[in-house]
């Protein structure tokens, strides 16, 4: 009796065992990639699905997307400057055959193409484009890498350059670039009101060149601005026309006429 209870327990172990290593569950991100005899045959997932136990193995992979931080790169621009850049990528698997069979660590090999890749570009390309083109650069970058991790299944769809280091010397320099620029702005808008100054008075000249009155008018505008600052005496000519009537009532002369 004994013995055949320990027969169904042994039996019971072994079809577990068996169960165990046919069947197989992918989650929703993931899929199984099955191998024959060490053959390739299919992907299979998600899900559950069933491998034939010791002439069948899967290996599981990962569809979701990965972010990969790219450490700090010291590279040397093409106008012979020292910068250390960083960057991010982002990637996914989109075929898990390629991503097993054509590369032994897909993520490694995406890191180490991505820092060569990094130091590659930026080498091609002036401190200034790397500065105020960031946005070119790493569409450039993308393309390149994409290219590069193409055959093991892999797709790049991000890479973004997150940090440019520059030596002290450099970062010097660039402010002393900026606040003279700066100061050439501030002299051409200086010299731009000058001129429209200068033009507005021409204009003012040319029309009291040809209407008199307008100086006269002027003067007690003057007058008027002085009187409310000031407590002082003004002696100021008046035209000669508006005092001959007095002059001559004064001494008799008979008005003309």
């Amino acid at each position: 009796m004994e013995g055949a209870v320990i027969g169904i327990v042994a039996a019971v172990f072994v079809v577990l065992v068996i169960a165990s290593a046919a069947i197989k569950i992918a989650q929703e991100y993931e899929r199984g990639v099955v191998f024959r005899l060490g053959k390739y045959t299919d992907v299979r997932g998600p899900g559950v699905f069933v491998i034939i136990p010791f002439v069948e193995r899967s290996v599981k992979v990962d569809l979701r997307v990965v972010t990969l931080d790219i450490p700090s790169q010291e590279a040397i621009t093409k106008d012979n400057v020292t910068v250390k850049v960083n960057a991010v990528v982002y990637f996914r698997v989109i075929k898990p055959e390629d991503a097993v069979i054509k590369v032994l660590d897909h993520r490694y090999a995406t890191s180490q193409i991505s820092q060569t890749t990094l130091r590659s570009v930026i080498g091609q390309h002036e401190l200034d484009e790397l500065l105020a083109q960031r946005e070119r650069l790493n569409q450039n970058l993308q393309q390149i890498i994409d290219d590069q991790t193409d055959p093991w299944g892999v797709k790049v769809s991000v890479v973004e350059i997150k940090e440019v280091e520059l030596p002290p010397t450099m970062v010097r320099a660039i402010g002393a670039q900026a606040e003279a620029e700066r100061e050439r702005r501030a002299k051409i808008v200086h010299a731009e009101g000058e001129m429209q100054a200068a033009e507005k008075l021409a204009e003012a000249a040319r029309i009291i060149a040809t209407q008199p009155a307008t100086l006269q008018l002027r003067y007690l505008q003057t007058l008027t601005a002085i009187a409310t600052e000031n407590s002082s005496t003004i002696v100021f000519p008046l035209p000669m026309e508006l005092l001959t009537p007095l002059l001559k009532a004064a001494t008799g002369v008979p008005k003309e006429g």
